[in-house]
């Protein structure tokens, strides 16, 4: 996809397998079990010069912990809300923890952070 399109410049919901992880048979999931294949794909991604939305609706610490060490420059936010009390939920703390690893705001609000 990354390598096959330059129609975008986010790349949305790496963790989108997550949501249908089977956890009554498979137990939680643990993103370390496909930590290779994650890396691949972010260290794609991030040398295409893309960004990678931070989803604030599930905030997972390896995502950007991992975009990051991958050579990921660019964050961008997206809360995933599908009603109006969702929208923009926990942005602080999405801020706090891309920040954490070294991603700071741009100049304007809808700039991405970068690093």
């Amino acid at each position: 996809m990354v390598a096959g399109s330059d129609s975008f410049e986010v790349f949305t919901h790496i963790d989108y397998a997550v949501r249908s992880w089977p956890v009554a048979v498979a137990g939680l999931f643990d993103p370390r079990r496909f930590e290779d294949g994650f890396r691949v794909a972010m260290r794609a991604i991030a040398d295409s010069g893309r960004a990678l939305e931070m989803n604030t609706r599930r905030l997972e610490p390896w995502i950007p912990r991992w975009w990051s060490e991958e050579g990921g420059r660019a964050v961008s936010f997206g809360s995933d809300a599908h009603t109006s009390d969702q929208l923009a939920a926990n942005f602080p703390k999405a801020m706090a923890m891309v920040g954490s690893f070294g991603f700071a705001p741009g100049i304007h609000l809808a700039d991405f952070w970068t690093r």
